[in-house]
């Protein structure tokens, strides 16, 4: 059985292309079981995603260990199996960190190829962990982003991740003004791990895209309340954000929000069922809660692209 690293898939899987395999996904038929969720203890979270589609078979073991920083060990760490379903037979393992890393970048995205202006250039992100840096790209992929503000609660770490980014052409500064940052950006990326609203609804500009992707529990969020009121709110599945979505299951509880204002889900997006943003000056916000699918579809372009 083939392994498939890191390197060898990120050289073989270019934003552009994941959010376009992505795109597809929502469009096939592709049967994503609830995922297993599990906390093997007080800072351990494992989770098993399976999905299958006619042709493939595909199970992401994830580990989600909140302590890992101090060690200077990835938060999150995966692997992915990936079974030909003519045979029964696993045709590949790959690693599911890079994989879960590139295409929860490509599901934001893809959400902002529907959501944000076309003209945005702009672009904050909040939280300078593993995720950042694939986020800009995946941006950048589908909207002209030529700024990039960076906020983190450690100075230091925006500090390296903008001399990162300027020294991959794009114009990067690290913040410590949040608000005033909320108010310059075009697009909003959040990828924390935060329980208390880190941005508020009081900071935002008209024709803002506000696209979250951490807060990966229901007793945490990156946004307060008002962030939630003031937006239209679209999802990447409803059960996933009914679930898990803490920023609007917390919103809801506030009298801010109801599960039944949600615009419109992924496979009504991808489907062309429904449409994103209707007007330059509205605010959308896109939540992302993850799914197989996106898992299984990013892996089967990985493999056919390394077979």
């Amino acid at each position: 059985m083939k392994w498939i690293s890191a390197e060898e898939l990120a050289a073989t899987a270019p934003y552009k292309d994941l959010v376009e395999a992505l795109r597809q996904g929502f469009r096939d038929e592709i049967a994503t079981p609830v995922r297993h969720h599990h906390e093997t203890s007080p800072v351990t979270t494992l989770l098993l995603m399976p999905a299958w589609s006619k042709d493939f078979t595909g199970l992401k073991t994830v580990t989600v260990k909140t302590d890992n920083p101090a060690l200077n060990v990835p938060t999150v760490q995966a692997a992915y199996l990936l079974i030909d379903n003519a045979t029964g037979t696993p045709v590949v393992m790959m690693d599911g960190t890079e994989l879960t890393r590139r295409r929860t970048a490509a599901a934001g995205a893809l959400a902002s190829d529907y959501l944000s202006r076309a003209d945005s250039s702009t672009l904050l992100i909040v939280g300078a962990g593993a995720l950042a840096k694939h986020f800009v790209h995946a941006h950048a992929s589908m909207r002209p982003i030529k700024r990039v503000l960076i906020f983190n609660r450690t100075f230091e770490k925006s500090v390296q991740l903008a001399q990162d980014l300027s020294e991959e052409g794009f114009a990067a500064t690290a913040v410590t003004d949040l608000e005033a940052a909320v108010g310059q950006a075009d697009i909003i990326s959040c990828l924390t791990t935060s329980t208390t609203a880190i941005i508020k609804g009081a900071w935002l500009k008209p024709g803002t895209h506000i696209d979250l992707a951490g807060a990966f529990k229901p007793s945490m969020r990156e946004t307060d309340g008002e962030v939630v009121a003031l937006s239209r709110v679209f999802v990447d599945t409803l059960h996933g954000a009914e679930a898990e979505a803490g920023d609007l299951i917390q919103a809801q509880a506030e009298g801010k929000f109801n599960f039944n204002q949600v615009q419109a889900d992924f496979f009504e997006l991808c489907s062309e069922i429904k449409m994103g943003r209707k007007t330059d000056g509205e605010i959308t916000l896109f939540k992302s809660s993850g799914t197989a699918l996106e898992d299984l579809a990013a892996a089967v372009m990985v493999h056919l692209r390394n077979a």
